[in-house]
């Protein structure tokens, strides 16, 4: 049978409209990602190790999982800056080296303050690795295939999310420690395998001008002016708010109504395989709609996706709805939002646009879990996904009045969002 699909010249045209066009060096760091996601255990699975394993409170998860977002949100601004400064490769080996050494101290660690000390450490280096990955994606494909090469990354992130989740709450039933070495080593092999295949991506500067110099041209205080670009940070840090419960407050929520780790990890291992089903279909399905009605659609599937998690009760089949439901609007979002950053940004300042859009991710791991913690401890999981409910509305609600209203920036009504590669290609520059 598979030989038969593989024979099938639609089949064949689907997977090369798919998969063909992109250079070598890109599909390599596909595979150093596929591979570090293989082994992403620890984040996911940390506010349910402090809670179930070592009995800390709710509300303490929810501080540990914030210092892994203040040190995420220190590495959005300093990554992005020395992305643009000493070249993508540097910034990103180090940044792996240094989150696989942080990711195996923290499971030895013991002691209140000392895990906290060590997520903060984990998150910082964790996180500097968005920046230069975003970058040098930005820089190997044309604008025309971004989207589809931006899916694609986040496709890998997510055939690895979605294997490891559902084997790690197996693994986890021998010891934390293992999920926390495991992890460690394919954050090293990627490492290994971006310092050895991905040549420096960081573009030429024009004649008489350094790169640094051309880089400086655009400094983070450019990137701050850009209110539409700022605007559309704003926003995403709403619906990232939303989606850091997800391994968070969700994991704390379903511990405490007697899902076990097992059942937890498949449950949340069903958003890895989603995304790796529905990626791809749904990409090719987004080419040519309208931006503002992708990213409206996805803040209320994700928002309301959340919300079905008051009615779940004990069911693990519930929870599992209610994951289904967001993981859509996840899909929908993300490679969106990353083709879009890639076009706004100006060639030289990539690694800073793309710093402060992680920001807001950053952020949202910081206050998103110890927000969320304190409202499941103290008003309870109905209110926690109400909330969520209303932040997704309140999310696409912006999306819509932006784009209305770019015009007053200068631009066509809808521009900042509606961009095409041409137009913002030629405007970014100008506006540094």
């Amino acid at each position: 049978m598979l030989v038969a699909l593989a024979a099938n010249p639609r089949i064949r045209r689907l997977v090369r409209e798919t998969v063909g066009g992109l250079p070598r060096q890109f599909w390599w760091l596909w595979v150093s990602t596929l591979v570090n996601r293989l082994g992403s255990f620890v984040v996911t699975f940390l506010a349910l190790y402090l809670t179930a394993e070592r009995g800390y409170s709710a509300s303490y998860a929810g501080l540990v999982a914030s210092l892994f977002g203040a040190g995420s949100a220190v590495a959005a601004v300093g990554a992005g800056v020395l992305t643009d400064r000493i070249g993508r490769r540097p910034t990103l080996v180090a940044a792996q080296l240094g989150t696989a050494a942080s990711t195996a101290v923290l499971g030895f660690v013991d002691g209140q303050a000392a895990i906290a000390v060590v997520a903060f450490v984990v998150g910082l280096c964790n996180n500097a690795t968005r920046p230069p990955t975003s970058a040098i994606i930005a820089d190997l494909v044309p604008a025309e295939d971004r989207v589809r090469a931006y899916s694609l990354n986040y496709w890998a992130i997510n055939i690895g999310f979605g294997l490891s989740a559902a084997v790690a709450g197996l693994i986890a039933t021998h010891g934390y420690l293992t999920l926390f070495l495991l992890d460690a080593l394919t954050t090293l092999v990627c490492a290994v395998v971006i310092f050895i295949r991905i040549p420096e991506t960081r573009p030429q500067a024009a004649p008489g001008k350094d790169a640094d110099e051309a880089g400086a041209s655009t400094s983070l205080l450019t990137v701050l002016r850009d209110a539409p670009f700022m605007a559309l940070v704003g926003l995403t840090l709403l619906i990232a708010l939303v989606f850091q419960q997800g391994s968070t407050t969700l994991a704390v929520d379903m511990g405490a109504s007697g899902i076990t780790s097992t059942e937890y990890g498949l449950v949340i291992g069903l958003n890895g395989l989603l995304i790796v089903v529905l990626q791809i279909p749904l990409t090719r399905w987004l080419e040519g709609r309208s931006r503002t009605a992708m990213l409206i659609t996805s803040c209320l599937l994700t928002g309301w996706g959340f919300g079905l998690a008051a009615l779940a009760g004990s069911s693990a089949w519930l929870f599992a709805l209610s994951v289904a439901v967001w993981t859509v609007g996840e899909i929908l979002h993300t490679p969106v939002m990353m083709g879009l950053v890639s076009e706004l940004a100006p060639t030289h300042g990539r690694g800073r646009y793309q710093g402060i859009y992680s920001l807001s991710w950053s952020l949202a791991s910081l206050l998103g879990p110890a927000g969320g913690g304190l409202l499941l401890q103290y008003a309870g999981p109905a209110v926690l996904w109400s909330v969520c409910g209303a932040i997704g509305t309140a999310a696409a609600l912006g999306y819509a009045v932006l784009a209305r209203r770019t015009g007053a920036t200068g631009r066509r009504p809808g521009a900042v969002i509606e961009v095409t590669p041409t137009e913002e290609t030629e405007k970014a520059p100008a506006g540094a």
